[in-house]
């Protein structure tokens, strides 16, 4: 399907936003194969705002989780790779037929620096792994894993490399319950927001991740514990080394996550449309705010050996950045999860935007910005501050809704597109 035009309606005086320039960073070409209900979509869009509207099912949602995942990580819904193949299908890639079950995303990615083409897709195995990265996939004995590949114009790269070529932020009607929910959403979410300021910091937490796991894995045999009470042996080298890498991992991402809250809480200051207080709450950030980088990580370190004992017993780590959490304060000094519903909102789009400006001053280019049915449970006035932050730094916003009446303010400078089946139409 190739984009013409698109009509537009002549809403009352007031509800449009001011015309604003073409995105500097923006898709101007999806392709889907065999990904969630599409069978194969290709559609080719102007570098503005681009508006999904249709009835819940009709596959809005998973088109934007299509294009989440030209970013590095696990996209907006954190699926299993072979969550994300259509439904009793083979598949293909580039073209290429491929047995088994396979499903693939491609883009043109136009921004003020050139044009790029982006990709990635399942390249099917006989085991479903855990994660996109292939050094961090559990899969049997024997088993050839299922894999994801990552190309941009042509060659085969890692996850990683999308970084370099766009970022990608989201918020979804999930997101609502961020700060009432466990910790571990808002680790997330902090570690996606601040990989767009450090991108190294996603491969940093994914082998900090597998370090840890390993040192479980050697608590829960008791042979290094057993190993640590006389002191010798192989194994209490190997954990005495895994804590050491676990400790230095650990103190990287405490840095970065707290280089990243702070130059948020900068921007949101700089707004002064919602005043909020935030930090990254933990043992190893603490540690970190009081000393050098290296007394913080001999300090994990020991934390790390005193509590083997108590670890074998548990699993896991009783401390470390994996326990960490992203503190949220309103204006008044109430906690954001004792806030009510609309001051949480509130609280979570004022990061939103901020980030949007933080990452366009940072990387010189806006990020892609995905709004799943947001415009449903935000007032008029939330959806218009949320607009008009992230077209005016120069950001490409995908919306969707079930009704095309809450974009009123898009109108005129916006494409829309009608939902169904697993079919776009121009709208």
């Amino acid at each position: 399907m190739r984009l013409v035009s698109s009509r537009a309606t002549h809403p009352a005086k007031g509800e449009v936003l001011p015309a604003a320039p073409e995105s500097r960073l923006a898709l101007t070409r999806l392709s889907l194969s065999d990904f969630r209900n599409y069978a194969s979509l290709r559609i080719e869009v102007e570098p503005v705002p681009v508006v999904l509207a249709g009835q819940n099912g009709a596959g809005k949602t998973n088109l934007l989780e299509a294009i989440s995942l030209l970013a590095p990580g696990r996209g907006l819904r954190r699926a299993r790779l072979s969550d994300l193949v259509r439904r009793d299908v083979g598949g293909s890639w580039d073209g290429a037929e491929v047995p088994g079950r396979a499903w693939a995303v491609a883009a043109h990615v136009r921004t003020n620096l050139g044009e790029t083409e982006v990709g990635t897709g399942l390249v099917p195995g006989n085991a479903a792994t855990e994660s996109e990265d292939d050094d961090d996939a559990t899969t049997p004995q024997g088993a050839a894993p299922e894999r994801r590949v990552v190309r941009v114009d042509g060659r085969t790269k890692g996850p990683a490399a999308l970084a370099g070529v766009l970022s990608v932020r989201w918020l979804t009607p999930a997101m609502d319950r961020l700060f009432v929910e466990g910790g571990g959403a808002r680790r997330r979410f902090l570690d996606h927001l601040a990989t767009g300021l450090d991108a190294g910091h996603a491969p940093r937490v994914n082998a900090y991740e597998r370090a840890l796991r390993e040192r479980a894995r050697l608590l829960r045999d008791g042979i290094a514990r057993s190993a640590r009470a006389d002191g010798e042996g192989a194994d209490r080298h190997w954990l005495a080394a895994l804590e050491g890498t676990l400790a230095e991992l650990g103190v990287a991402i405490a840095a970065a996550r707290r280089e990243y809250a702070s130059r948020l809480a900068a921007e949101i200051a700089a707004e002064g449309v919602t005043p909020l207080r935030l930090a990254v709450s933990g043992s190893v950030e603490e540690s970190l705010a009081a000393n050098p980088a290296l007394a913080a990580e001999a300090q994990f370190r020991d934390a790390l050996a005193a509590s083997c004992e108590q670890d074998a017993i548990t699993g896991g780590a009783a401390v470390g950045p994996h326990r960490s959490d992203l503190a949220v304060w309103h204006a008044s000094g109430l906690p954001a999860a004792q806030c009510s519903t609309g001051e949480q909102k509130a609280l979570l789009l004022a990061i939103v935007r901020a980030d949007v400006r933080l990452l366009a001053a940072a990387q010189g280019r806006p990020p892609i910005l995905l709004l799943d049915e947001v415009a449903a449970h935000l007032d008029e006035g939330r959806r218009r501050e949320l607009f008009e932050a992230a077209i005016g730094c120069g950001a490409q916003v995908w919306a969707t809704g079930t009704d095309r009446s809450l974009f009123r303010a898009l109108e005129g400078r916006a494409q829309f597109f009608a939902a169904a089946g697993g079919v776009l139409s121009l709208a």
